[in-house]
């Protein structure tokens, strides 16, 4: 199978035991990590952010067990099953509308010429493909998705 495959067929079988557990599938992804294989399913609730280590031990346990039992995955692989944290990316387009009104870390694939390629600001709106930020002066600064190299909500450790 490929990876796509790999990964959609998790993400049914995982929406199954997510429901069962009183949470969703928020990602499925399928990757390799140095020379390791991971499949990874993170896990969240409606209204975002209250999944609980039991959740995320009940649906890595129906999955393990369904998975072996069908023998997708030709490779060796580690199943890790979590919540997207306090600082969970965003990368789909409605990722950035759930999470309008956010204070979102962001990096960028270029270096803007005020910010540089690193900034924390208001996640404003998406308008189609392009993500509208709030700077901590007040400007508004739109982004096109595909320049962004990574957002994720914004945590302050103090």
């Amino acid at each position: 199978m490929t990876a796509k495959e790999i990964t959609e067929l998790t993400r049914t079988w995982a929406e199954r035991y997510a429901a069962e557990a009183g949470c969703v599938v928020w990602d499925v992804r399928f990757f390799k990590e140095g020379g390791d294989w991971c499949l990874k399913v993170t896990l969240d609730t409606v209204p975002p952010g209250n999944v609980t280590i039991d959740m995320c031990e009940a649906v890595n346990r129906a999955l393990d067990k369904k998975l072996d039992e069908l023998d997708p995955i030709e490779q060796s692989y580690f199943l890790e099953v979590s919540s997207p944290g306090v600082e969970r990316e965003l990368y789909r387009p409605g990722d950035y509308d759930a999470f309008a009104g956010s204070t979102v870390d962001v990096k960028l694939f270029r270096k803007h010429e005020d910010l540089g390629k690193s900034f924390t600001a208001a996640l404003v709106r998406r308008e189609g493909e392009q993500i509208v930020f709030r700077l901590e002066d007040e400007r508004e600064l739109t982004v096109p998705m595909d320049g962004i190299a990574r957002c994720s909500i914004h945590f302050d450790y103090q």
